[in-house]
């Protein structure tokens, strides 16, 4: 099992990439994955380390656009009802394409989007308890007030999410050629969000449409356990997860750990992930990716690495 290490975790505490690559190998790591917050100043020192550390996938967007001041996966959203936000999205996401195929890279992980509910919270008369309960996320998910309105938000959320999929439809109709050309894949991530898009069942639908092209999956095991946690995902959900898995359209994952209701990006084992659970999606995952946030010691991460290198032999 080769397991990679998201550059996140440290691209703000090394200047250089050749500096983040040896710290990588040092760990046990085995490849790299490029996060959003990498600089143009640091893709020239990982390409110097192709060799010992292989770059295999990048999350967008990479490198950080010079405009922004900081990275993020969603300063630009290709699924968004903005065509100008779509455009942003586009330009960046083509820019991520060339340094995933310059780096010899074949994914590139996206945050597609998300569905606007603001309106919604702001009509609807017991909004601020939803709030509440998805920004501070205490208390019971099975409260009968809570399921009421979140039942409410999620219908208003699926009207919406068809207009949605309708436009991010025509965008990957027009970039995937561009992925095709270069032989790289995009998978699409699950996000920690009630307005995360798109959903269990969306990515299995969208991905359907552009049977055997490729657009894959991407199964983040944080974002999943918050979303069990709140009550985002029923039956269907765990249903359209099931069939990806088994359509083998998974393409990666990123492995990180949730304490409470929050997505921490702890350490895989330094929260309640069933990581054991999650075994056979580990072992048939092209990417199996560690992405701890930066204040995660080197030893939870060494002492996680040999964890999960132990359980993916054992199984």
């Amino acid at each position: 099992m080769k397991f990679a290490l998201s550059t996140n975790w440290c691209n703000r505490k090394y200047d250089s990439g050749e500096e983040i690559a040896d710290k990588a190998l040092e760990l046990g790591f085995k490849a790299l994955e490029l996060g959003f917050r990498t600089t143009p100043e640091q893709l020239v020192g990982f390409s110097r380390r192709i060799d010992v550390m292989p770059i295999e996938s990048v999350h967008a967007f990479c490198p950080v656009p010079i405009s922004a001041p900081d990275g993020s996966p969603e300063l630009y959203s290709l699924a968004s009802f903005d065509e100008n936000e779509r455009a942003m999205a586009r330009i960046h996401l083509l820019k991520t394409l060339d340094v995933a195929s310059d780096l010899g890279a074949n994914t590139i992980v996206l945050h597609a989007g998300r569905i606007p509910l603001s309106s919604f919270f702001a009509k609807n008369r017991n909004s601020q308890f939803l709030l509440d309960k998805l920004l501070v996320a205490k208390g019971d998910v099975k409260d009968g007030k809570y399921l009421k309105v979140l039942n409410a938000a999620i219908k208003v959320r699926a009207k919406r999410a068809k207009r949605l999929t309708n436009i991010f439809l025509k965008e990957l109709d027009s970039i995937l050629p561009n992925f095709e050309k270069k032989g790289i894949a995009l998978a699409l991530e699950n996000l920690p969000f009630l307005e995360g898009y798109p959903n269990e069942k969306e990515s299995l639908e969208i991905i359907n449409k552009f049977k055997g092209s490729n657009l894959f999956a991407w199964f983040d095991t944080g974002h999943h356990r918050v979303r069990e946690m709140h009550g985002w995902i029923d039956e269907e959900a765990n249903l359209a997860l099931d069939k990806l898995e088994e359509l083998s359209l998974i393409r990666g994952m990123h492995l990180n750990d949730v304490k409470d209701y929050y997505d921490d990006h702890f350490a895989p084992g330094d929260g309640n992930v069933d990581f054991s659970a999650l075994s056979n999606m580990i072992q048939k995952a092209k990417h199996v990716v560690f992405e701890p946030k930066s204040h995660v010691s080197e030893e939870s991460i060494q002492k996680s690495l040999s964890h999960l290198t132990f359980l993916s032999i054992k199984q």
